[in-house]
């Protein structure tokens, strides 16, 4: 075989760092990440509203923790296209605790975001 049609290599041990972790070693995640913060406040929000989330769509942290926008399904219609969304405004502290929400639209499952 020439060396073109040699099969590649892989590289191990040496003291080049890879970002990857050694075989066995738990992943460390932070425990008050971007992914906490979007499952709390969505679990909050269903445990206030009654209603489950179909999604976050934006979530951003704050000074005092985290704030998302959170859909919400408002009134199911046939066809699902008409069904009544809402976007709620969720403000979570740092330890995750609830400290404020709001409705901030309603609009249509079909209709297109003109927004921006």
């Amino acid at each position: 075989m020439a060396a073109a049609e040699e099969p590649a290599k892989r590289r191990t041990g040496g003291s080049r760092t890879t970002g990857r972790r050694p075989a066995g070693e738990p992943r460390h995640r932070p425990s008050k990440g971007p992914a906490w913060a979007m499952r709390t406040a969505a679990e909050q929000l269903t445990e206030l509203l009654g209603r489950a989330p179909e999604s976050v769509s934006a979530l951003k942290p704050t000074n005092d923790g985290w704030e998302a926008d959170v859909e919400v399904l408002e009134l199911e219609r046939v066809p699902d296209t008409t069904s009544v969304m809402a976007t709620y405004r969720v403000s979570l502290d740092k330890e995750g605790d609830l400290v404020s929400y709001e409705r901030t639209r309603r609009y249509t499952r079909g209709q297109i975001d003109r927004r921006g």
